[in-house]
């Protein structure tokens, strides 16, 4: 059976996939009011009146009269309702409507963004889900939701769209209706009120409704919907096997190679698809000689193609092992093309008639199913593109045939051995090996030069009379030149699987090559490391040599690296370089823009900005090939992601960076701004109380307002030094001056510096008699047990009881400082260390900048020790902080 009548699995798979689900009809409109709603509930009705179950799951009829009018008598699903930024919202209720199960739902506006809270962001997912469940579905769609054609609405219209329909909805849909209206009817039906209230009508006029806008919308609606049309045409005779192609729409398809009638056939397929306002494609046919043409043909093809590329056509690559002209027509029908363009069949030498197949003429001869248009060279090109049979290099070399020779050589003397000691009559699949030998080594030529020379030898050696060319018995003449056909038979099919096997390894190779760059750019961190990745990459897997240029702080070009190392460019390669980076298009060498140029400029583009250019340089070569620009641009692509990625991670480490300098900052600035202002109200409240009292306020007063002062002035003393410290602790400029100390003395003189904020509380102190002496810096050790205690006289309620206790060991001294308050919860005791984290506590959380017991933290471990916070009963409740430090035997050589 003929492939070409069987149906492509793929079209069958696809039609298998829609069994069990609903059908979705679009009701496809240019603009709002053309009356896609109105259409949609016309087809309901009629679809209600043949006894189809119709369900309304949501429909805008926006207060028109003649659109509620078509709702009467159809069956409405009460909408739910979304509690959001305090008041409830209507939303269609799919869950009932999935328990309806109707046979058709109307869900009109597939664009809409639900409320918050439900259960899918977009309508268009809740139709998915109906379709899902085998429920068709009606909806309406404006062609400026749909997501590829937003930018382009937003150029006509001047107003960016939000609510966007990604287009593969629009390729599930079964059916599209294009709802039509001519501007001036819309206009009109706007000036009516029947589209938006009085007074939105006339700005509405002034921008998206004006007649220009509305004749392109207009435009690309119908495009759109033509487009969706012609794919599922092509889906359908893909999937019932017809061979096509249908003539609903026009497509050209102009075959080149390297023949000079190319550009000429480029030219005039542009004309024609400019005429009939069609696509049209330029294809070029890749079989297994192909990588075996001069360079000059290899030029030509590329040069025709980027014409092509340039003029707008689509450019594609057919692969062909022997029958080209089936191909070329297979590729036309499964693209729907309605015009094949080829040119004139070449004058043949002899000898291409055994080498070279008359793809024109074969063309010419099956194409019953298409208009074919012959383009003709003029006289001078047609002498220079006679068709002469290709020998490549590797057969032109005389080591070949004298390699070819021995190969017959030695057959003859196996065979003549083999003859003498066993005669056989198989004696010719001796030189049969000798010839596939010799073609699977050095191909096609040199193959046929074994085939004759084994004929003769065969004839000369193993033939009677033996030792001449004569035969004998008649009925060998028919044997021996069947010998001569099946060896040069076997000896072309040799070379040909010889020619595939060299282009198979030099495709896996290019794409060993992309992959092995692929995990070599993902898995480097930093840009200079894609950037080297890059270009030796390059110059490698392209035998040229490469440089990646990209902006400096300035804004200007510079070369960031180089295969071999380049650090400057002739002023011709500077200005293609320029114009490459200002037009984000590629210039330069093989380009249509400045192609003076010594080297080719391509961008290094990603989503949304050109990271820099890519150069390659190819010596002397006059064009890059079809393939290697392909493998090229690959290449460029996945520079360009590769470099996005570091500047990502980048960005992405400085907007950390900022995002925990901005929550610092804000700390602090609460910090100053709060707990730092207390202290000085107090202390300036009473410095004024002192000033302007008179002798009223007595001696008793006076001291108590001094002691004031000198208590918040020691409060505000320990909030800058904590400041401070936490500055020095961040910078690493925080010094330890060791010496022996007693954390006995320490802690007296901390509860010394203290006594007033604990005088509300109960101190229990039970210390050993004596305690091994720590290295250290006593000022600092005290600072920070007077941050612990600062802590627990806060936290603590009045009257609770404040313990301080010690343990020792050869190697450790350890404090613990517990106090009865409400304890830390156990989510937050991980971050109690952290700069300006305070406890949640509500609003009768005590002061302070969050900063005491991260200090407290980086003291004791630039001391070497550690400190831990842990509950100070078993129901959770009480803080008990233990410091533990090293004795002087076990503390570190030297600390910052």
């Amino acid at each position: 059976m003929n492939k070409d009548s069987r149906p492509e699995p793929e079209a069958l798979l696809a039609e298998a996939r829609k069994e069990g689900r609903g059908r979705l009809k679009i009701f496809l409109g240019a603009a709002p009011g053309v009356g896609k709603t109105y259409a949609m509930l016309e087809a309901a009705q009629r679809r209600k009146s043949e006894g189809v179950d119709v369900v309304v799951g949501v429909v805008e009829t926006h207060r028109r009269a003649e659109t509620e009018q078509l709702v009467a008598g159809l069956d409405v699903l009460p909408r739910t309702e979304i509690a959001y930024g305090g008041r409830p919202l209507a939303e269609m209720d799919l869950d009932g409507l999935l328990a309806r199960r109707p046979r058709l739902a109307l869900v009109d506006e597939l664009a809409h963004t639900n409320v918050p809270g439900s259960r899918h962001a977009k309508r268009w997912q809740d139709v998915e889900e109906l379709l899902d469940a085998g429920i068709d579905v009606y909806s309406t769609l404006n062609i400026q939701h749909l997501e590829s054609l937003n930018d382009v609405v937003a150029r006509i219209v001047r107003v960016k769209v939000r609510e966007t329909v990604p287009d593969k909805v629009l390729e599930l849909a079964d059916e599209i209706e294009l709802v039509d209206l001519p501007p001036e009817e819309l206009i009109e039906r706007l000036r009516q009120g029947k589209v938006y209230v009085p007074e939105q009508i006339a700005r509405a006029i002034q921008n998206f409704f004006s007649k220009g806008n509305l004749t392109a919308l207009r435009e690309l609606a119908m495009r759109v919907a033509a487009d969706r049309v012609d794919a599922q045409m092509a889906a359908h005779m893909r999937s019932h096997a017809i061979a096509g192609p249908w003539p609903a729409q026009d497509r050209v398809l102009v075959c080149v190679n390297e023949a000079p009638v190319s550009k000429a056939l480029v030219r005039a397929a542009k004309r024609m698809a400019e005429r009939s306002r069609t696509d049209w494609i330029a294809a070029s046919v890749v079989t297994p000689q192909s990588e075996h043409l001069p360079d000059a043909a290899k030029d030509a093809i590329a040069e025709t193609l980027r014409l092509a590329e340039t003029l707008g056509a689509d450019i594609a690559t057919i692969h062909s092992e022997s029958h080209v002209a089936d191909e070329i027509l297979a590729f036309a029908r499964s693209r729907n093309v309605s015009r094949i363009v080829i040119g004139r069949p070449r004058p043949r030498r002899f000898t291409a008639w055994f080498t070279r197949e008359t793809v024109a003429e074969e063309i010419i001869r099956k194409a019953d199913d298409f208009e074919v248009t012959i383009i003709s060279a003029d006289p001078g090109e047609a002498r220079k593109a006679v068709i002469r049979g290709k020998v490549l290099v590797s057969e032109r070399d005389p080591k070949a045939y004298l390699w070819s020779a021995l190969s017959v050589i030695a057959a003859t003397a196996v065979a003549i051995f083999v003859n003498r000691l066993f005669p056989v009559e198989s004696l010719s699949l001796f030189f049969l090996v000798a010839v596939l030998g010799v073609a699977a080594r050095f191909g096609l030529w040199p193959s046929i030069f074994a085939s004759g020379l084994a004929f003769l030898s065969y004839n000369f050696f193993l033939t009677e009379p033996f030792f001449t060319f004569e035969i004998a018995n008649q009925d060998l003449v028919l044997t021996l030149f069947l010998f001569l056909l099946v060896a040069i038979v076997t000896g072309n099919l040799a070379a040909r699987l010889r020619d595939q096997a060299r282009t198979q390894r030099a495709i896996a190779k290019r794409t060993a090559n992309l992959f092995d760059f692929s995990r070599k750019v993902a898995s480097v961190a930093s840009l200079d490391d894609v950037v080297w990745a890059a270009v030796t990459h390059v110059a490698s897997t392209m035998q040229c040599s490469s440089m990646i240029l990209m902006p400096d702080a300035s804004g200007q070009l510079a070369i960031v690296g180089g295969m071999p190392p380049e650090d400057r460019l002739e002023a011709r390669d500077r200005g293609a370089a320029e114009w490459a980076w200002d037009k984000r298009e590629p210039a330069g060498w093989s380009s249509p823009t400045l192609p003076s140029a010594t080297w080719l400029f391509l961008p290094m583009k990603s989503a949304d900005r050109v990271h820099g250019l890519l150069a390659v340089q190819f010596g002397t070569r006059q064009y890059i090939t079809t393939e290697e620009r392909r493998l090229l641009d690959s290449l460029v692509d996945q520079v360009g992601l590769a470099i996005e990625r570091t500047k990502l991670a980048s960005d992405m480490e400085q907007s950390r960076l900022l995002a925990e300098t901005e929550s610092l900052r804000a700390a602090l600035l609460s910090s100053v701004s709060h707990d730092l202002r207390t202290p000085l109200v107090s202390i300036i409240g009473a410095a004024t109380s002192l000033v302007d009292a008179d002798e009223a306020l007595g001696v008793a007063g006076r001291h108590a307002m001094a002691e004031t002062i000198r208590d918040e002035g020691e409060r505000l003393n320990r909030y800058v030094q904590n400041l401070l410290d936490m500055t020095r602790l961040g910078y690493g400029a925080l010094k330890v001056a060791r010496q022996p100390v007693d954390l006995r003395e320490v802690i007296g003189r901390a509860l010394r510096c203290l006594e007033s904020d604990l005088a509300g509380h109960r101190v229990v102190r039970t210390l050993p008699a004596s305690l091994p002496d720590v290295s250290g810096d006593a000022v600092l050790l005290e600072q920070v047990v007077m941050n612990i205690l600062d802590n627990a006289s806060k936290y603590a309620p009045p009257g609770s009881q404040v313990t301080l206790s010690a343990e020792a060991t050869a190697e450790f001294v350890s404090v613990a400082i517990a106090d009865e308050g409400p304890g830390i919860p156990e989510a937050d005791r991980a971050h109690v260390f952290d700069m300006f984290f305070r406890v949640r506590a509500g609003d009768g959380q005590p002061g302070g900048t969050g900063l005491g017991l991260a200090i407290a933290k980086g003291i004791i471990e630039a001391h070497g020790g550690s400190i831990r916070t842990e509950p100070a009963k078993a129901d959770g409740t009480g803080t008990r902080m233990v410091l533990t430090l090293p004795t002087i035997s076990k503390a570190p050589e030297d600390t910052t």
